[in-house]
């Protein structure tokens, strides 16, 4: 039995930064991560848009110089699958094969990378071509050629996104999307977009410099096509947030993301839930840390019965 202040399951951008801030607080802090290879900024190939980080570097990297950082000022890091919570008391207790963990407060920060990969290539090239983010990854593809497979609502917002960077964007629709959104119609308009119509995407394919080409199947006559493409954004199985551990405990909007208060408090007290769990539109890095620096310094003046919060420049 292992008693802390804090305990965050995520060891990605929203928890490192939720428990730095804790740490930094003399709140005894731990994060239980699964694996600190996955994860939505753990698979990123390249970063160029993380603010204070000059030039390129990966998801890797970043994550890593984030976890050392939440370890140096006193959080602990365990490598620990998570199978199930009791949230009945005011205590919460976490259950991991390497152990039970109970805390004063829980931070729910697991993301939302609940998509199988169902295409042949896409797990080998992911982070190398193969993406599910547009707004992360479109300015690397400025002036190629790129194919977004899906007809859902977020293939047609990423598909936008890809039309100012690209110079040929393949939307590739298996299903007939909604002819009446006024989204639809301007992606048809687009001079740069190509929309293959009643058409799967067979697989993905590339080389040790990532992807260049996609193959796809016509519905109409069964033929195949290969495209030759520079980037494979993927749409075809939705993003979820990852809550399957939470065995309904924890309420959850209309989108699957975990509701929460502008502290980032959930409906259960003491229970917080941060980054891309909440399913917001903005799936970003550094969208996540804001959500754990918020979270960290709520619960900082819950666990000290504060009416105010006490602002980080000016701990001693």
């Amino acid at each position: 039995m292992n008693t802390f202040d804090v305990i965050i399951i995520g060891g990605g951008p929203a928890g490192c930064s939720c428990a730095l801030y804790t740490a930094r607080s003399n709140l005894s802090t731990i994060i239980l991560d699964k694996n600190p290879a996955v994860g939505a900024l753990a698979i990123t190939h390249k970063i160029a848009n993380y603010p204070g980080v000059e030039g390129d570097t990966s998801g890797e990297e970043l994550l890593k110089t984030m976890r050392v950082q939440a370890i140096n000022y006193g959080a602990e890091y365990k490598q620990a699958q998570v199978y199930g919570i009791s949230m009945t008391g005011s205590e919460k207790t976490v259950y991991t094969p390497e152990g039970t963990f109970v805390g004063k407060t829980l931070v729910l920060a697991t993301g939302a990378m609940g998509r199988a990969s169902t295409l042949p290539g896409e797990n080998e090239f992911l982070g190398k071509g193969v993406s599910y983010c547009a707004t992360c990854d479109g300015a690397f593809y400025k002036n190629q050629e790129v194919a977004v497979y899906g007809s859902n609502h977020e293939a047609i917002d990423e598909a936008l996104v890809l039309t100012k960077f690209a110079s040929t964007v393949h939307w590739i629709t298996n299903n007939k999307p909604n002819v009446k959104s006024q989204a639809v119609e301007i992606l048809l308009n687009s001079k740069n977009v190509k929309h293959w119509k009643r058409t799967r995407l067979a697989s993905i394919h590339g080389d040790d410099q990532g992807v260049n080409a996609v193959k796809v199947q016509s519905s109409a006559d069964r033929d195949e096509q290969m495209i030759q493409v520079q980037g494979a954004f993927v749409y075809s199985t939705g993003s979820l947030p990852i809550t399957d551990y939470l065995q309904d405990q924890v309420p959850v909007k209309s989108n699957g993301g975990i509701r929460v208060n502008s502290d980032m408090m959930t409906d259960l007290e003491g229970v917080w839930a941060i980054g891309d769990i909440r399913n917001t539109p903005f799936k970003q890095a550094v969208v996540a840390c804001s959500d754990g620096c918020i979270a960290a310094m709520a619960i900082d003046k819950y666990l000290n019965k504060r009416k105010d919060v006490r602002v980080d420049w000016v701990h001693r």
